[in-house]
């Protein structure tokens, strides 16, 4: 039970780092695009305090976690952003989007190098809590990543896929912006096998590297 109970609180921590460190890319990118609403908002900053969510970050991830629902997500409190702001109208918005994602890759990468280091270089087994921590940072960064790149509103990759779209799309962008968090819904509830083949690529690829 203790070991359970270290467990969850060392996956929360690793969650807090991975969604601070993708916030914080959104607000730092923002913020050199032109926009300043996040840095005035004390949002330009990695410390998760800032951006945790009670009830996304918190709540809803442990209810599902203790109540085996067999899925499990969460959020952080969204960066504010005025897309007015930014010096490109056209790319400004999904380089800002893509800004989450990509922080979630650097960092994902740097512990697969720490974790590399720690496996060549001492003699901790992989029930050590570090060599633990580090494999879950790198699997919550990546998860983070693609999960957040899916062309769905509100997450990140709906904002590059609008980005591409020419105008003759603006119905389907609109369409898209009205029903997106009920068709990421839908794809949560009932296309958990869809996801899972990603994630397992993706963790099959991870494997090649560590």
């Amino acid at each position: 039970m203790q070991f359970d109970a270290i467990f969850l609180v060392v996956n929360f921590i690793a969650f807090f780092l991975a969604l601070s460190a993708h916030e914080f890319a959104h607000a730092l990118s923002a913020y050199y695009l032109g926009d300043r609403t996040a840095q005035y908002a004390g949002r330009l900053t990695l410390n998760p305090l800032s951006h945790i969510d009670l009830f996304g970050t918190i709540l809803l991830p442990l209810f599902l976690i203790l109540s085996n629902a067999g899925i499990v997500f969460g959020w952080a409190k969204p960066v504010p952003i005025n897309y007015f702001n930014l010096k490109d109208q056209k790319w400004g918005p999904a380089l800002v989007s893509v800004a989450g994602p990509a922080a979630n890759f650097i960092f994902g990468v740097i512990c697969i190098i720490l974790l590399n280091l720690v496996n060549n270089y001492t003699n901790l087994g992989f029930n050590n809590l570090l060599v633990n921590f580090l494999f879950l940072l790198i699997i919550v960064n990546f998860v983070l990543m693609i999960f957040n790149l899916l062309p769905i509103p509100p997450l990140d990759g709906s904002k590059i896929l609008f980005a591409i779209l020419p105008d003759r799309y603006d119905n389907f962008k609109e369409m898209l912006e009205r029903y997106g968090i009920i068709i990421l819904f839908a794809l949560l509830i009932f296309g958990a096998g869809f996801l899972n083949a990603i994630f397992n690529l993706m963790f099959k690829i991870i494997q090649i590297f560590i």
